[in-house]
């Protein structure tokens, strides 16, 4: 699927109104076959892409791996598949790009749902000031040495496994979705890639006043009707974080805490998760 300067590979299921879902980090498209599958059977166009960055030809043209670039990607994939407008499903780093496509296209975006990633100035703060969080995203930090190229590959990807089992205690990966996600890292330039996502996190401002225009706009307010979905057992964020997020969406923010499931909720109750979204989508 070509769209905003890139090559992108797609899953798709259904059809009917466009739903876009949209994975984070260290994760691919495949996680969201069961919900696209579910959506399809609801009468929606599930289509899932990779995030820029995730296949070997996949590597920013603008060099950019911000939420500006990965929510212009949002959009231009609406526009690519035929769309004036669409729901938009976003995790982790995918909440990020459907937050900043929502905030400056507006027009594009008829229903927006975040999972695990919550949307606000707090998020940035607790980087810098909330001691528990700061714990919890140790690898961030990690992430802006060049010692991650080494390690993240080490022993087959443990340490990937150690971001599931910290994130999700309670989920187990099924064996085969953990060599398809180890053999996407494996492939060249993917890894350096999608590090990108964190070292542009912390990277100071661009100098370029058209970006910093850009960038302000992508973390402006929310106007799409919105839902939230976040884990007790979220070992990546804590939920605590997305307290509050509510005065940043001006057409409504239902938020949904769901006990006993991690980071990756959508994977460990999918049914449940996914009775949550449809029904909204349908409200």
């Amino acid at each position: 699927m070509s769209a905003n300067g890139l090559e992108f590979p797609v899953l798709e299921a259904g059809a009917g109104p466009l739903v876009l879902c949209f994975h984070g980090f260290p994760d691919h498209a495949q996680s969201w076959i069961p919900m696209l599958n579910r959506l399809a059977t609801e009468g929606y166009w599930a289509v899932a892409p990779a995030m820029r960055g995730y296949w070997p030809g996949g590597a920013a043209p603008d060099g950019s791996y911000r939420g500006s670039a990965t929510g212009a990607d949002v959009v231009a994939l609406i526009e690519a598949l035929g769309r004036d407008q669409a729901d938009l499903v976003g995790h982790d780093f995918g909440a990020r790009a459907v937050y900043s496509a929502a905030s400056v296209n507006p027009a594009r975006v008829r229903k927006l749902v975040g999972l695990a990633v919550p949307y606000g100035p707090q998020l940035m703060t607790a980087f810098v000031a909330n001691g528990d969080q700061q714990r919890r995203s140790w690898y961030m930090f990690f992430f802006q040495t060049r010692l991650a190229e080494v390690a993240v590959p080490l022993n087959d990807f443990a340490f990937i496994d150690r971001l599931w089992r910290e994130w999700s205690p309670s989920y187990v990966r099924p064996d085969a979705d953990r060599a398809a996600l180890n053999q996407m890292f494996q492939q060249p330039g993917v890894l350096t890639q999608t590090l990108g996502y964190y070292r542009q996190l912390f990277a100071p401002p661009s100098t370029d006043p058209a970006v910093q225009a850009l960038e302000a706009r992508a973390n402006g307010a929310i106007h799409a009707p919105s839902l939230y979905l976040h884990g007790v057992e979220d070992g990546c964020m804590s939920v605590d974080l997305s307290d509050g997020m509510e005065s940043v969406f001006k057409n409504g923010l239902q938020r949904i805490v769901i006990p006993d499931v991690g980071h990756f909720l959508h994977l460990e109750k999918p049914d449940e998760v996914a009775d949550h979204i449809v029904r909204f989508l349908k409200a």
